[in-house]
Parts: structure tokens; sequence; C-alpha cells
């Protein structure tokens, strides 16, 4: 085994793809795999899924890339240390819902770190798709919500994932709407109040599941209903057509341009918003940093849920 093997996986497995993992490393696509086939020889398992969607680990491999993981942080900090002209690219991933403050601490992040190159990656995606970047170790940490309503399924996925849940704050549920809407002025809503007016959801591919919604309540039936992809259309379609949304009250003026406000909705259904990991990762230097960054823009929100020490 050497560790030019080991780099060449913790490539793949973050592209998702020996084809495009051999360009970035201005590789041919046969030598690459060839170079893993003879690790997964070597070490007597197999670590690669192959089809033609791309590649992905198997559970033997998401083990062996726990170690290997190790291994390489081990070398690059060897480096950094020895070798004054090699310093290691600071690199980070998330993997989260949609929310704002999830973005300002990632900015605020990014103006933190003091190095000439980085590789920081920020995907607000679909649930599913957070719960498997952290399995495939392509995120370092994802950001989602629990609620009496999916936390006995979400939690069973976690653990057969073998992914760590640490709440950060708990909310009560809020509307979105745009200042304009006739709602705007009121102190609470209650879901009567909404009839009238177009239901705001994010989308979440083909495995559509309930359990896998952003918003609470995603069961109720409405009469009008518009599913998004991202954050920029929902808060576009809020102010366009009087549109609302539910989540957790966190609002971003600098992100929204002060156009939407939240409202508290009278339903009594607290959501818990938190960070996964992959229980047998420890987080890295950036990733304990981000946390930080991101309790701080959450401060004064709902009920935080305080911890003196980050989990590893």
């Amino acid at each position: 085994m050497r560790i030019q093997q080991l780099e060449y996986l913790e490539k793949i497995v973050a592209y998702g793809s020996i084809n495009e993992a051999a360009k970035a490393l201005f590789l041919t696509q046969p030598s690459l795999s060839s170079a893993v086939k003879d690790l997964e020889e070597e070490m007597g398992i197999q670590i690669l899924l192959r089809s033609s969607h791309g590649v992905s680990l198997t559970p033997e491999g998401r083990e062996f890339m726990i170690y290997a993981r190790q291994i390489l942080d081990q070398v690059h900090l060897m480096k950094e240390k020895y070798q004054e002209n090699a310093p290691r690219k600071q690199a980070f991933s998330v993997s989260a819902q949609h929310y704002a403050f999830v973005v300002h601490a990632f900015v605020e992040l990014i103006k933190s770190v003091n190095a000439d190159e980085y590789q920081f990656t920020l995907r607000e995606t679909e649930t599913e798709n957070i719960l498997e970047d952290l399995t495939e170790f392509k995120s370092e940490l994802g950001i989602l919500y629990l609620n009496s309503f999916n936390e006995k399924v979400m939690r069973k996925m976690f653990k057969e994932r073998q992914l760590q849940f640490v709440p950060l704050f708990t909310a009560t549920p809020h509307v979105f709407v745009s200042r304009d809407n006739p709602l705007a002025k009121r102190e609470m809503i209650a879901l009567e109040d909404l009839e009238p007016y177009p239901y705001l959801s994010y989308e979440q591919g083909e495995r559509n599941s309930f359990y896998f919604s952003e918003e609470i309540l995603s069961t109720l039936e409405r009469k009008m209903e518009i599913k998004v992809s991202d954050r920029a259309t929902i808060f576009n379609l809020m102010v366009g057509l009087n549109g609302y949304t539910i989540s957790s009250g966190i609002i971003s003026s600098t992100l929204n341009d002060d156009k939407i406000v939240a409202i508290p909705l009278a339903v009594d259904d607290p959501i818990t918003i938190g960070y996964l990991k992959h229980q047998h990762l420890e987080l890295s230097a950036i990733a304990r940093a981000y946390l930080t960054m991101l309790k701080e823009h959450i401060r004064g929100y709902g009920f935080p849920i305080l911890t003196e020490k980050l989990d590893k």
C-alpha cells in the first residue's frame, strides 16, 4: 500500500467518478482504475462500487476510508512541519438543507482562512443527499432538522449509516412571507390563514418521502403548491406570488434584502436543528471553527442547546 494510492482514492471519493478524478489528477482513467484495483487486491476487500452513474464506497470501503483519512492527515501534518514549501491546501465541505445561517457562517469561515489556497464546498441539497454525502465522506458536516414527525425514521437512518446527530437549537415553527404579503403584519399566523396563498417547498428528488421534507406539516393537503430547488427561487416566489413556506424563523436580512419576514405559526411542533457527522470521524479544525461561527449566527434564535465542548 502506498500513500499515493490513498490520495488517489480520496480524490475518487470526492468526485464520485474515476474519470473526473483522473482529469483532476492529470492521469489516464485506466491507470487510476488500475491503482485502485491493486489496492483492493492488496487489502483483500472491494473498496469501490462501480456503476454507469459513477462510483461509491462499499461498506468495507467506508470503514477503510476512515483509516485512510487518518493516515493522510498525519502525512499532511508531517509535510507542513518539515517541508516549508509544501503547505496543505485547506479543504472543507458541508451539505445542508436550505438555511441562510448556514451560508452566512460559511462566508465568515472563508473570510477567516489565512491561506493562499483552499477548496471549500457548500451544498444546499436534498435531505437524502446530505446523508449520502456524509456516508461517502464527500462532506464533513451535514445540517438538517428533526421534529416529532420525522425523528424516529431519520434516527434509524443515522444509525444505519453510522452518523451522529448533534442538536444546535430548538425553534418554534415560523411562516416565511414577503413584507408585502397581507399576512406580514400579523403577530401570529394560523394554518387556516394560509389557505389563500401558494405553499412553497423544496423538492426532494426521486425519493420524495414526507420524512425527507424540509418543511414541517408536509402531509397536509394544500390547494396551491409549488416545488422549488433553491433558496433564491423560493424567496422570489414569496415576493412575486405572495407564496409562503414554513421554517425555523431565522432570517438573513443581508442575504434576503429585507424582503422576507418570519412570523410565528400557531402550531405546537418544535424543530430541532443540528449537525450530522460520521461517528468514527474526528472533526477537523476547520469544521470546528465553522460550527463555532454557525452557533454565533443562530445565537438569540429559538432555545439554544448549550454544549461547552464540540463533539468529536
